[in-house]
């Protein structure tokens, strides 16, 4: 965010660094004053939000003696207080310099979220009966809120239901766009839940420059493509915010309900709006949070408020259910639990997520197997050595190297993974074997897919867009 020609920081930060400084006050005024332990933890939880909107926004942590532009006298507010490089995370930008990618460890600490431990892994067996993903087992799902309160609910024989979505920005989808799908799915499968996956075809269209036909169209489309995971139709409700924010009141009446708890200036800190942004954006966040309580979906769940719902999402979507969670307390609700995934690599290194309007950053579900392979050998940043020889000697670096790291997303046999990453540590294996490897994994992978989205007809599509009773346990 770039400073004003005057001098003075952006109204938006300056605006932020008082907000947080009201909300320190509100959170010691609770305290003092006793106030339930829902009332202090969701005013705290908003604080740690703010914060962490202002630190993406101005590049270093909030200090009360020190306004943005404004460093006080001998203060630790200089440039050097701040670490070079930091990585950024919103819901439209995701930057890091790292080869590794981003740091998510600190992540968690600034997003204020819980690291998804072996405990926690081994308590989820327990529950389903199952054995884990392989994205807990290698920590691409890493981080979570409130699991445990799921688990316990399921344990007691309460429901739950989940809920995840997509953003329809072009017809065809990347391999990266089906993680949290591919898990969802099996989240579905093992504790027999209902799904509700939102297509946010009203905010494309809010961000991007498409028509509104053209938003439903990708809507539609993209819906193909996620009904070819495999969801089960008995038990999956998928909508557009075009069609059903018309025709169910229960949806838009919490979408109302959040817009009255949330403050433009809370939106701004959060999501980063300024003056100049659309009526159309600053309201769009309520529409992503509404189907996070129960009573959006009357049809599924009748009047029940009272239902939790677990949002398996990558983590740069964090932001819109922080602000979820704030609200709910205040509205009569149970806060929304979630899951979070990191990014999946775009095919040039790991400093930033794919992207589709980029064709080579990525492997697109319509590629054939000649482009897969092509895409693979011409594009995927390697962690090989410069020379076979130092490769040999020194070995590659599977921290770096995209093709390991797709391997990990994709690859079921966990020692199979292992063996390779040994033998490519070792020098044992070159960059080319192991993008062999990844071809030979992908190429079966998509022709898979691209067969059963063939399958999938619009009479199937307008089946699971259909509001309707679903079957789950516990009811």
């Amino acid at each position: 965010m770039a400073d004003t020609a005057n001098g003075e920081p952006p109204a938006s930060t300056m605006e932020l660094f008082n907000s947080i400084a009201a909300q320190g006050e509100l959170v010691r005024a609770l305290k003092a004053k006793k106030a339930s332990k829902d009332e202090v933890d969701a005013a705290v939880e908003l604080l740690l939000s703010l914060k962490a909107s202002y630190k993406t926004a101005v590049g270093e942590d909030y200090k009360a003696d020190c306004p943005p532009g404004n460093p006080a006298p001998g203060g630790d507010c200089g440039p050097d207080a701040t670490e070079p490089g930091e990585d950024f995370v919103d819901p439209w930008t995701v930057q890091t310099s790292s080869a590794k990618g981003i740091d998510y460890d600190k992540l968690i600490v600034r997003f204020g979220s819980s690291k998804i431990n072996k405990e926690l892994i081994d308590r989820i067996e327990r529950a389903t009966g199952q054995r884990p993903h392989r994205f807990l087992r290698r920590g691409i799902f890493f981080s979570h809120r409130d699991m445990n309160q799921v688990l316990e609910a399921y344990e007691n024989k309460k429901p739950f239901y989940l809920y995840t979505g997509r953003g329809p920005s072009s017809e065809a989808m990347h391999v990266g766009h089906l993680i949290p799908f591919i898990f969802t799915k099996w989240l579905q499968d093992v504790f027999n839940v209902p799904l509700v996956i939102q297509m946010t075809d009203d905010e494309k269209y809010l961000w991007k420059d498409l028509t509104l036909d053209q938003a439903y169209g990708y809507a539609v489309e993209n819906a193909k493509d996620i009904i070819a995971c495999g969801f089960d139709i008995k038990k999956t409700f998928i909508f557009s915010d075009l069609d059903y924010m018309g025709m169910s009141s229960g949806f838009y009446r919490n979408v109302v309900k959040i817009q009255k708890h949330v403050t433009f200036n809370q939106a701004k800190g959060i999501f980063g709006f300024t003056d100049s942004d659309c009526i159309g954006k600053i309201s769009f966040p309520a529409i992503q949070a509404a189907p996070s309580f129960s009573n959006s979906f009357p049809q599924i769940f009748k009047d029940r408020a009272d239902i939790q719902c677990l949002i398996p999402c990558a983590i740069d979507q964090d932001p819109y259910f922080r602000m979820t969670r704030d609200v709910a307390p205040r509205i009569g609700y149970p806060k929304p639990a979630l899951l979070h995934s990191t990014f999946f690599p775009a095919l040039q290194g790991a400093q930033t997520k794919m992207s589709a309007s980029d064709p080579n950053s990525s492997i697109f579900l319509t590629d054939s197997a000649k482009e897969i392979k092509t895409k693979v050998n011409k594009y995927a940043f390697s962690g090989g050595r410069d020379t076979i020889e130092e490769h040999r000697q020194l070995g590659g670096n599977c921290d770096v190297d995209v093709s390991f790291m797709y391997l990990t997303f994709f690859l079921e046999d966990d020692d199979r993974l292992e063996q390779i990453k040994q033998d490519y540590t070792s020098g044992a294996m070159l960059t080319g074997e192991l993008k062999k490897v990844l071809i030979e994994v992908l190429q079966p992978l998509i022709a898979e897919h691209q067969a059963r989205r063939q399958e999938i007809t619009d009479e199937i599509v307008k089946e699971f867009m259909t509001p309707r009773k679903l079957t789950f346990d516990f009811q």
